[in-house]
């Protein structure tokens, strides 16, 4: 416990640009809480520092805090950057060439030179051992490790540094891999090693070796990482259990993100979707498209009944020109761009604007931070507007360099024979296009009306843009929560110890006696998850499980995820699973068919709480909104034209206000941009409800 028996939770965000910080403390004897936030610019490659550092900044004495959630985006940008350790690859003699062979998605159809990514193990790295599994698991041919030493010391000649294990089949039976697995631990005890059932138990081989081999590429930069990060928390007096966020919207131990950091690879974004779903349950929004916009990307994900989707089909670097790299973990279902605030405007050979992926990151950032930077960015074209206010630029800790902002628009406005406020008008409409574009892969291409959901925008820069786009998609509400610009780290001190298991076994389900064996081993399946955390001194009392049957229809290639109900049966309760998934599948699908069904897997959700804590309601003072609003500002609402906007200060503003728009409300974090017209609410705790049609 804290001070005088006070609950201290912290949590931090290492994002792109920036290194986020929440900290939450709740007296359990007068209710009262405190909640503080801080934020600094990251700091690559040693992103341990930004953490020490944001940390200092909020004063945070770590004597007294009882829990410290991290979210990191070290996992990815390794991969991105290709920074990880020279890795090599174990796999069953015959399909030494699977992860080259990849799968047939060219996306860049029409492209005669397109060429196919480049495997992150090279061949000569590739090597085979003798043995095979039927796809049921049983053995059809005996393990063969003879060949194992002389394989090692050639990875040694050639100074690999991680081993991935990827056998066919293990999914169903890991024996193999296990063998092998600990004979490399004998023969190389220092060589960091992973095999393919430590990660994940779905069929699909090269989705499969893809993973492993990702995980072994990182598992040594990782485990670096978050051993100094563990290390300076140490040293600076923290005493309690590190907790990692997971893509997976839930946290785990140190210890066991360690071993799996690939979990680990869309960590900061799981927090945020986390985040809003958690607030939707608590101000009664169910129905939330989700966007998250910071200085690099703009991510999108939909929350249906309070229930964020969890998939593992998730790739990295797929584009429309490129086929990218499976991950087969489980990570929020969400649509990320290269659309940020720090996201750099450039014009073609063909004189056309564009903006992004290019960021300019914190160092040397936009061309407003004057550190040199020239390359104009979306944060840049908002500042020009007047959207953002140029005397309280980062929240007044940075003085805008307004005279290299006009240059570098003057410079794109001279290629393209415009002024310097048509080029950032422009900016900003192809951001929003983009962001749109994003959102509706999301809703629409999902069978989800947007004039059904509610627009919840977070992120440095979500506010900025959010009432634009509700406008051009036709939502009717948007919800800026209070402190947006650290939702992500927020959502980390509401988050649950989480594991996800996925695993196939296929079951034909009109077959007399399928279904009860299959429940027998639904229970098995369930008792092993819920050992797991009864290992690691969790009370039995706080896991909670929730089952997801993955159906498909007989002989189709994919399957739709079925949730069950609390103690319902799979032999019992057939009818209303079956009833269910043909709602879903017809969803998802716009039909439905009179054919046979069958199981392919389960998804198992193991939740154990930790204690986290519940934000109240914000006092009332009696305050007036007048009393917030700080003057007037002529701002560029770029369809909209110019218009005196009302200035408010957020800390100022308390539940039950309203007022309308044109306005600004000001953060330290984030700019809330309200359009003509709209009507903005105040809640109990403090988020604001913009309404489109006032």
């Amino acid at each position: 416990m804290g001070t005088d028996g006070k609950t201290v939770r912290v949590a931090t965000d290492v994002g792109g640009t920036f290194t986020d910080l929440v900290y939450f403390e709740s007296d359990p004897v007068t209710g009262e809480q405190t909640i503080r936030t801080a934020k600094v610019d990251t700091t690559p490659p040693n992103f341990a520092q930004g953490v020490l550092n944001v940390i200092g900044k909020a004063d945070v004495d770590l004597n007294t805090v009882d829990f410290l959630a991290h979210g990191t985006t070290v996992v990815i940008n390794a991969l991105t950057e290709r920074r990880g350790v020279k890795t090599a690859l174990i796999t069953t003699q015959g399909f030494r060439d699977v992860l080259e062979i990849a799968r047939a998605n060219r996306p860049d159809y029409f492209n005669l030179k397109w060429v196919k990514p480049a495997p992150f193990v090279p061949r000569y790295l590739r090597r085979e051992v003798a043995g095979r599994l039927h796809t049921d698991g049983q053995e059809r041919q005996p393990l063969d490790l003879s060949q194992l030493p002389q394989i090692l010391d050639a990875f040694r000649a050639d100074n690999v540094q991680a081993i991935a294990i990827c056998l066919l089949h293990a999914y169903a039976n890991p024996a193999h891999e296990l063998a092998v697995l600990n004979e490399v631990r004998r023969l190389w005890p220092q060589v960091s090693v992973v095999a393919s059932h430590q990660i994940t138990r779905e069929w699909r081989e090269y989705e499969r070796s893809s993973t492993t081999v990702l995980s072994a590429y990182v598992q040594p930069i990782a485990a670096r990482y978050l051993d100094d990060l563990a290390a300076g928390l140490r040293d600076s007096g923290y005493k309690a259990p590190l907790y990692i966020m997971q893509s997976n919207c839930g946290v785990d131990s140190v210890e066991h993100a360690r071993q799996t950091p690939i979990t680990m690879v869309e960590s900061g974004p799981a927090s945020g979707f986390w985040a809003a779903a958690q607030l939707g349950h608590l101000i009664d929004e169910p129905n939330i498209l989700g966007l998250d916009i910071g200085g690099t990307t703009a991510k999108c994900a939909l929350i249906r009944n309070g229930q964020v989707s969890i998939k593992t089909d998730y790739w990295i670097e797929r584009n429309r020109i490129n086929a990218g790299y499976p991950i087969m973990v489980p990570v929020v279902d969400l649509v990320e761009i290269g659309n940020g605030g720090g996201s750099i405007a450039w014009v073609d050979d063909f004189d056309k604007l564009h903006v992004g992926p290019q960021s300019a990151g914190a160092v040397p950032g936009p061309a407003a931070y004057g550190n040199g930077g020239t390359h104009i960015t979306t944060t840049d074209a908002n500042l020009m507007l007047g959207r953002i206010n140029p005397d309280y630029f980062c929240g007044g800790h940075v003085k805008a360099d307004l005279p290299a902002v006009m240059h570098g628009l003057n410079a794109l406005g001279q290629r393209l024979k415009l002024p310097a406020d048509e080029i950032a008008r422009g900016i900003v409409r192809l951001a929003n296009d983009n962001m749109v574009n994003a959102l509706k892969l999301v809703s629409l291409s999902r069978g989800h009306d947007p004039r059904e959901l509610t627009l919840m925008a977070f992120g440095g820069g979500g506010a900025m843009h959010a009432v634009a786009l509700a406008q051009e998609l036709g939502v009717n509400k948007v919800i800026i929560p209070r402190s947006a610009s650290v939702f992500s780290a927020w959502g980390m001190t509401l988050s649950d110890l989480r594991r996800d298991l996925f695993i196939n076994r296929f079951v034909d389900t009109a077959q007399a006696g399928n279904l009860e064996q299959t429940q027998q081993f639904l229970d098995e399946l369930s008792g092993t998850a819920r050992e797991q955390f009864v290992a690691e001194a969790i009370p039995p009392q706080h896991v909670e499980l929730q089952v997801h049957c993955k159906l498909r229809y007989q002989n189709q290639e994919h399957s739709v995820e079925v949730p069950l109900n609390p103690h319902e049966c799979l032999d019992a309760d057939w009818a209303l699973i079956e009833q269910r998934f043909h709602g879903l599948y017809e969803q998802h699908y716009t039909y439905r068919l009179q054919a046979p069904l069958e199981i392919i897997g389960f998804h198992l959700v193991a939740t154990a709480q930790i204690g986290k804590l519940t934000p109240q309601a914000l006092p009332i003072t009696g305050r007036h909104v007048s009393d917030a609003c700080k003057g007037q500002r002529r701002v560029d609402y770029a369809q909209e034209g110019c218009h005196n906007a009302s200035l408010y200060d957020y800390d100022l503003l308390e539940p039950l206000m309203t007022f309308f728009g044109p306005a600004i409300v000001e953060d330290a974090g984030t700019t809330v941009v309200v359009h003509p017209g709209n009507r903005v609410h105040v809640d109990r705790l403090g988020n604001l409800h913009i309404m489109i049609n006032g």
